[in-house]
């Protein structure tokens, strides 16, 4: 196991810097999930700590160490790459155990770090197939056994299951959470799927244009953003932003919506508030209700699709003011297109932004 940081660090490409003055500590043993959209630097921040790319400025620790001139092999880190980079040429055990070989250990001792790793993994029937003779699991899962066996401090994932069709990416979801458990190792993990981050992760890492937004256990970060990519990234369908007004009252305040409805809120501090000021209120599809009757304080939403999973219901379509809007439909009755229902929400549940995005704290959250 191992203890990562990194301090200030940064990568330039020429002119363009990538990576912006980023701090971070990843905890020994804890599973670590590298989160944003495409283009935001997640790659490039792993590949820093993998060592496959030169840190511009700052520095990475591992273990207290500095490490930023270290080769990948002296750094005590694995990767795990996306494409599953196997020798197509050789089995699948000495695919495993090649890296060893190179580095001149004992036969005897690739051959059991080679056969416990297959055990983990539950691949010892197929150590003698070829890559050719394997399905996209079960490459992954060699890819995998390669980094195992090499016993390091620091296991690094990059995207390792997009190549995989759903159902795969479920079962190796729930394959990797294990393998955290039973090897107890520290573990960085990068993906641009945030169910993928929710699933797995100890702490999220939510990255945007080369810099952190924020860092939190799963449940913090969908609870208590800190601003409005956070809110808007974490969760599934992301959470409605729907316009509103401020209006001063005493010690308290109203939201009012462009659609007429009336938010009564408690501001945490009020020094950020001003009558008139315009807000985004954040409310996810679950925390919004259909109602049979219309109120005040209720929205009307023209059905636009109804989209039916199962076991869980959304409602997709617009405010009377345009507005886009998901709800979570619990009733039996099925809409169609064109229909118009009334929708109440939680007020306690609800998250109120700034125009910049940032969040505006309310005195019950």
């Amino acid at each position: 196991m191992a203890q990562m940081q990194l301090n200030n660090a940064c990568k330039d490409y020429g002119s363009l810097r990538v990576i912006d003055k980023l701090n971070l500590k990843v905890e020994d043993g804890s599973f670590t999930v590298f989160v944003g959209p495409s283009g935001c630097g997640k790659s490039t921040l792993l590949r820093m700590i993998a060592g496959l790319e030169h840190i511009s400025d700052g520095e990475l620790l591992i273990d207290g160490e500095r490490k930023n001139e270290a080769t990948p092999v002296g750094r005590g880190v694995a990767m795990v790459f996306q494409n599953y980079a196997l020798y197509p040429h050789m089995s699948v055990e000495r695919n495993i155990g090649f890296g060893l070989k190179m580095a001149k250990l004992e036969k005897k001792d690739i051959q059991d770090r080679v056969q416990k790793a297959a055990e983990i993994l539950k691949i010892e029937p197929l150590l003698k197939r070829k890559p050719a003779a394997l399905s996209g699991g079960q490459r992954q899962r060699v890819a995998i056994g390669r980094a195992i066996v090499r016993e390091p401090g620091l296991f690094l994932f990059d995207e390792p299951l997009s190549n995989l069709d759903a159902e795969l990416r479920v079962a190796m979801r729930v394959e990797i959470a294990k393998l955290h458990r039973t090897l107890g190792s520290t573990m960085i993990y990068v993906t641009h799927d945030q169910t993928e981050a929710m699933t797995l992760a100890d702490t999220i890492v939510v990255l945007h244009d080369g810099t952190i937004e924020q860092v939190g256990s799963p449940v913090e970060l969908y609870n208590d953003p800190d601003n409005m990519f956070v809110a808007g990234f974490i969760g599934s369908p992301r959470m409605n932003f729907l316009q509103g007004t401020v209006t001063l009252e005493g010690n308290g305040a109203n939201v009012q919506l462009l659609s007429g409805a009336r938010i009564p809120v408690t501001p945490e501090q009020t020094e950020q508030w001003t009558a008139g000021m315009r807000v985004h209120v954040g409310m996810r599809p679950e925390h919004l209700r259909v109602c049979e009757k219309a109120d005040p304080s209720s929205i009307s939403v023209n059905v636009d699709v109804m989209e039916n999973l199962g076991g869980t219901r959304y409602i997709y379509g617009q405010t009377g003011d345009g507005e886009n809007i998901t709800v979570e439909y619990r009733e039996e009755h099925l809409l169609r297109s064109g229909d118009t229902v009334s929708v109440r929400m939680d007020t306690d549940k609800l998250r109120l932004f700034a125009e910049s995005g940032a969040r505006l704290r309310l005195a019950t959250v």
